[in-house]
């Protein structure tokens, strides 16, 4: 029997990766292609000191964020225009369709986990190359 017809609990070790569209490595977690997911994923998201995302919006999915570690800047709206900074502690709310990039500033590695009412890893990313010259990371 498949997942769909005998559907069943599943543990998911956060130990390998994938690049997603937006310039960053995702640790897998849950999603359509890892347990059979329908309406949600989650995973967990580190960033390195000094890199930011490509800019990019969710099509008809909202995204939710819990920093565990370090502090990750992100801009957001149609052209970038606001920006907020989110802590070890803090969760974002992104709604579905809002641009956003976001970045870490710092000198260490911050940690997310990141969880979308898309249950596939990747399907409603859509890139909006027209916007990653508005943020200008500092070296």
């Amino acid at each position: 029997m498949d997942r769909a017809s005998n559907p069943t609990c599943r543990v998911v070790k956060p130990d390998a990766t994938y690049d997603g569209k937006q310039g960053l490595s995702y640790f897998q977690g849950i999603a359509t292609e890892t347990v059979g997911s329908k309406g949600i994923c989650m995973h967990l998201l580190t960033i390195p000191p000094g890199v930011k995302a490509k800019a990019h919006l969710h099509e008809s999915h909202e995204t939710a964020i819990y920093m565990l570690s370090g502090s990750a800047h992100t801009w957001y709206g149609d052209r970038l225009e606001n920006h907020v900074v989110l802590h070890a502690g803090e969760l974002m709310y992104i709604p579905a369709g809002v641009p956003h990039l976001p970045a870490n500033l710092s000198s260490t590695p911050c940690t997310a986990v990141i969880a979308r009412t898309d249950p596939n890893e990747q399907e409603s990313v859509v890139l909006l190359p027209e916007l990653d010259g508005l943020v200008e990371i500092p070296t």
